[in-house]
């Protein structure tokens, strides 16, 4: 399989989303500063993978300050992780990562600068490789939930290029067709960068999964025609009641699929779980560039007078979720016991 992202030593190496499918172009950020704008423009994008290049993006920032004084070296902690913090605001996997990598550095002080920044590029790496595995661990536990010939309906891109690998929304695909089921995908295009048509599609194609690709709108007429077993999606954050934040378009997925008796499940790994927000509504939203909205990679879809909106994000409430599926186990309702409790070690 591709490798969404990869640490060298010296620097981190990122996919370029942003050139897919067209160009399989990788991306060598050498600081701080070349990882975070690749965050910030979509270079790299997905819950799980912006945490893992924030993570690599702080240790690559300190490597070169192995020698500094520990009070410096703590204030260039501070700032790469308000830098990273930056980037974007509704992604919770982004801050749990950057709160890991500040704890790594807070137990390792005492013992000298270059042992801290040993240590920071150590647990960077084992985040990106715990990743995989609990993507995969993702896979089986929802694998039995996809019936052995099943049409599967998804929105924008939970996979492998949303992650380190292997995927959340797409790994329980990839593990259903690993147990020798018959698996097709309907992937909804995702506008306004497509991350469906773009990436879902693009790799599936390559692990040789069916793929049709529809148009954000028509997900409704495919449910309601019968022709959708399921859905699954990822998620960006997830509040203590269950409420979820996932990219734009997924709410009226969820919704049209209680309506016509499809269930409708999020894959996601236990570190999207917010419990300090009770309800979706205190979810940030992040609202990018209007211009995306009204254009169509680089060509003008609108015109110059029209006004758009782009709210990248939209929250479902939990009564449309059937269940979440993580590393831990299955959550069903009431989701406020039962997150906590695989978040307790307790599924």
């Amino acid at each position: 399989m591709f490798k969404t992202i990869d640490w060298t030593g010296e620097a981190v190496v990122i996919l370029d989303q942003t050139r897919l499918p067209a160009d399989v172009i990788y991306r060598t950020c050498r600081s701080a500063e070349e990882v975070a704008e690749a965050i910030r423009g979509m270079v790299i994008r997905g819950a799980p993978a912006i945490g893992v290049a924030a993570a690599l993006g702080i240790a690559l920032g300190m490597k070169d300050h192995a020698g500094d004084p520990i009070p410096e070296l703590r204030r260039r902690m501070e700032r790469l992780s308000a830098l990273f913090a930056s980037t974007r605001p509704t992604a919770v996997n982004l801050f749990w990562a950057i709160e890991r990598m500040k704890r790594t550095f807070a137990a390792s002080e005492d013992e000298g600068a270059r042992a801290a920044v040993e240590a920071l590029e150590a647990e960077a790496v084992k985040i990106r490789d715990e990743d995989i595995e609990i993507n995969r661990r993702i896979g089986r536990n929802g694998e039995p939930l996809v019936p052995e010939k099943a049409c599967v309906l998804t929105h924008c891109n939970a996979g492998a290029l949303a992650t380190a690998g292997y995927g959340t929304a797409l790994g329980v695909i990839r593990a259903a067709v690993e147990k020798g089921k018959r698996v097709q995908v309907l992937a909804d295009e995702t506008r306004p960068f497509l991350q469906g048509s773009r990436l879902t599609a693009w790799e599936l194609s390559q692990d040789g999964i069916p793929v049709t690709i529809i148009t954000d709108s028509a997900a409704g007429h495919f449910l309601a025609r019968g022709e959708v077993d399921l859905a699954i999606v990822g998620a960006d954050r997830i509040a203590a009641n269950g409420d979820v934040a996932n990219k734009i378009g997924t709410y009226p997925v969820a919704v049209l699929s209680r309506e016509n008796g499809v269930p409708f499940y999020v894959a996601a790994p236990l570190s999207t779980i917010d419990l300090s927000l009770p309800s979706g509504d205190r979810i940030p939203i992040e609202e990018r560039d209007p211009e995306e909205v009204k254009t169509s990679g680089n060509v003008k879809v609108a015109p110059e007078a029209a006004m758009a909106r782009h709210p990248a994000f939209d929250v479902t409430p939990a009564r449309y979720v059937t269940a979440f599926i993580t590393e831990a186990g299955i959550a069903r309702p009431p989701y406020e016991k039962s997150l906590r409790a695989l978040l307790d070690g307790k599924p």
